[in-house]
C-alpha cells in the first residue's frame, strides 16, 4: 500500500484522509499540509482511480478497508482518529463510523468499521448510499459535512440525511460551489461558478476542517 504520510509519526491525533474516487491525495496536498501544520499525524492512502457510478463492490469496498489498514500499519492504536473525506471518501469514512450502505441490489453492504474514529470531516460526501432503513443508527462521530450548492453529483438533498444520524451533524451548504470545488486540484476542464473565490473558500475550509479535528 502506498500513502502520503506527513506530521509526526505515531501521533495521539490521527487524521485519515481518503481521496474521492480520483484516489490521489496529492490533488489536496495544501490541505493535508495544513493538517499536519496543526500537529496533526496525517495518513492518506493512494488508491485506485474509478468512476464511481460504474464502480464494483469489490473497488468500493477496498476503500473502507484501505483506510483501515493503513491505521492500522502507520497509527498508533491508542490514536483518536478524525476522518475527512471527499466524495466516495466521505462515503468510506462513513462506513467506518458504523454507517451502513445499500447496494444497488437493494441490500444492506457488509462493511469495514474502524470504532477509533470519533470524528468525521466529510465533503460532497456520496451520502445516497445511506437512504436505506436503519443506515445511520450506528454512527455516533461527530460530523462536519459541506455540500456544494451547484453539486450535481452529490446533491445537497442527498447528503441532508445525514442529519438523520444520532451523532451532532454541523451541515453548510456553500453557495456556488460545485461537487469539485472542494479539490486543489480538480479535474481537467472543471467549471466554476463566476463569483465563487476558489483560494479564499480552500483556504477557509482547512482552517476550519484543522479546527474541527483538533478541537477538545
Amino acid at each position: 500500500m502506498q500513502a502520503l504520510r506527513l506530521g509526526p509519526a505515531g501521533h495521539e491525533r490521527v487524521v485519515l484522509f481518503a481521496a474521492g474516487a480520483g484516489g490521489d491525495p496529492e490533488r489536496y496536498r495544501p490541505l493535508l499540509d495544513q493538517l499536519a501544520a496543526h500537529d496533526c499525524q496525517v495518513i492518506a492512502p493512494c488508491f485506485e482511480r474509478f468512476v464511481a457510478r460504474e464502480a464494483t463492490t469489490a473497488q468500493l469496498l477496498a476503500r473502507p478497508a484501505g483506510l483501515v489498514e493503513a491505521l492500522h500499519r502507520w497509527a498508533a492504536p491508542e490514536a483518536d482518529v478524525a476522518v475527512v473525506g471527499h466524495s466516495i471518501g466521505g462515503w468510506a469514512g462513513l462506513c467506518l463510523a458504523g454507517a451502513t450502505p445499500w447496494g444497488r441490489d437493494g441490500e444492506p453492504m457488509d462493511v469495514p468499521r474502524e470504532p477509533r474514529v470519533s470524528r468525521l470531516a466529510l465533503y460532497a460526501p456520496a451520502a445516497g448510499w445511506f437512504a436505506g432503513p436503519g443506515a445511520l443508527d450506528a454512527v455516533t462521530a461527530t460530523m462536519l459535512v459541506y455540500a456544494g450548492e451547484m453539486d450535481t453529483i452529490t446533491p445537497v438533498e442527498q447528503i441532508m440525511q445525514l442529519k438523520n444520524a444520532p451523532a451532532p451533524v454541523d451541515l453548510r451548504v456553500v453557495p456556488e460551489t460545485g461537487h469539485f470545488s472542494f479539490m486543489n486540484t480538480p479535474p481537467p476542464g472543471t467549471v466554476e461558478s463566476d463569483g465563487f473565490d476558489r483560494a479564499r473558500f480552500l483556504a477557509d475550509l482547512a482552517q476550519a476542517t484543522a479546527e474541527f479535528v483538533t478541537a477538545a
